[in-house]
């Protein structure tokens, strides 16, 4: 699954007939002034600027500024792009035409194993988590579209009626359509908006998940994916996603700035009892990270060289519990192979490794991994007897 911003939202909805307010996407204040000349909108309408990125809490943050006119919109540009947030720089602003409106509607599609589901509320906005007893839904099965008229009909059991209706169905329908064309996962608009003056809608923010192993499929997608831990992608973490779109079973990389023990471990449910392990014994940890499914030896050897490059690191934990069918052999040669480059390319001086594994071929395995002592590596090797969390005291009381 892969989040998208809300620009790259916008014009997937502008593709399949959802209405949005009009908007620019801008890395360059300057840019923004010279597309006023232009367009007419910017010049005219009251206008909303927002840091195009994945960070949350943007309002109290100072990142979304409202009601401001083309020149206090330049301003405000220049004010964001460049500022840092935490690890974050901001390097793009979305600009869009501040719409009055009457009405703050919800609507959201999720897609589950036997279908999708939509909900439907006309009480959206910031406080929807309150009026969530407002929210209806409909089920739609694998295969199957609701007609217009059904749409209509949901539109009026979530208190919504006569013109009003009908536009909504229609919009429903046309968000069926993107999130069935487009890969999509989650699809969520809050606030749907209307001025009644003149019937006109528009979805002013999105959340749009999407299936980005589905990309081949679309030659449009011409943006990359973000985060969901309120930053944007590293360039380490984009390359261990592009390999692990690539390869049968799994890898998975996220950086955390400023940790001490790196981890290097078998499966999500022994990568988090790691991460819980170091935690809770009061060490800090360099990255998440995860192997699994049996997954090629290069593509573990390219998490572990990116691993290894982590910055201040003091440990590398090669930890897993007792694996079914992932080959630890096979596995650890992946890793040996990239802790003998990471060595060469000169990381890894003074930085203590433990491994603590089991499974199909672990002796073989761990046999290889000790061999690496004869490298000049300091290294700790411990076959399934171990404990687990053992490896993570020996590390941090070493």
């Amino acid at each position: 699954m892969a989040k998208i911003l809300e620009g790259p939202a916008m014009k997937l909805f502008n593709k399949w007939g959802i209405p949005v307010p009009n908007y620019v996407v801008i890395m360059d204040p300057n840019r923004l002034a010279q597309l006023g000349e232009a367009n007419k909108w910017l010049r005219e309408s009251k206008l909303v600027v927002k840091a195009h990125e994945a960070i949350g809490g943007r309002f109290k943050l100072g990142l979304v500024k409202l009601g401001l006119n083309l020149e206090e919109a330049v301003a405000a540009s220049r004010e964001m792009i460049g500022r840092e947030i935490g690890t974050a720089v901001i390097r793009q602003v979305i600009v869009a035409e501040m719409l009055e409106h009457d009405e703050e509607y919800y609507v959201c599609i999720n897609g589950n194993r036997d279908g999708a589901e939509i909900l439907l509320s006309n009480k959206g906005g910031v406080d929807i988590e309150d009026n969530w007893d407002s929210v209806r839904r409909l089920f739609i099965p694998i295969d199957e579209n609701p007609s217009i008229e059904r749409l209509t009909e949901f539109a009026n059991e979530a208190g919504f009626s006569g013109e009003i209706a009908e536009r909504v169905g229609k919009i429903v329908s046309r968000l069926v359509l993107c999130f069935d064309n487009e890969d999509a996962q989650s699809i969520e608009i809050n606030p749907l908006v209307i001025r009644k003056s003149d019937m006109r809608f528009a979805a002013l923010d999105a959340v749009m998940n999407l299936d980005y192993d589905a990309r081949f499929r679309h030659a449009d997608w011409d943006f990359k994916p973000v985060s969901e831990i309120g930053r944007p992608f590293t360039e380490a973490e984009q390359q261990i996603m592009e390999i692990d779109g690539r390869i049968k079973g799994s890898v998975k990389f996220v950086e955390v700035p400023g940790g001490e023990i790196a981890l290097l471990t078998a499966g999500g449910g022994a990568s988090v009892f790691y991460s819980d392990a170091v935690v809770a014994r009061g060490g800090t940890i360099a990255n998440y990270a995860e192997y699994s499914g049996d997954p090629p030896d290069w593509a573990v050897e390219a998490l572990t060289e990116t691993i290894c490059s982590l910055p201040n690191i003091k440990h590398i934990i090669v930890g897993g519990a007792i694996a079914n069918f992932t080959d630890v052999k096979a596995t650890f040669s992946g890793i040996i192979n990239g802790l003998r480059e990471s060595k060469s390319k000169g990381y890894l001086e003074n930085v203590k490794i433990w491994v603590r594994r089991g499974g199909p071929n672990e002796n073989q395995g761990l046999a290889a991994m000790r061999k690496l002592q004869d490298e000049g590596f300091d290294i700790h090797v411990y076959d399934r007897s171990m404990p687990m969390t053992d490896i993570v005291d020996l590390a941090l009381n070493s």
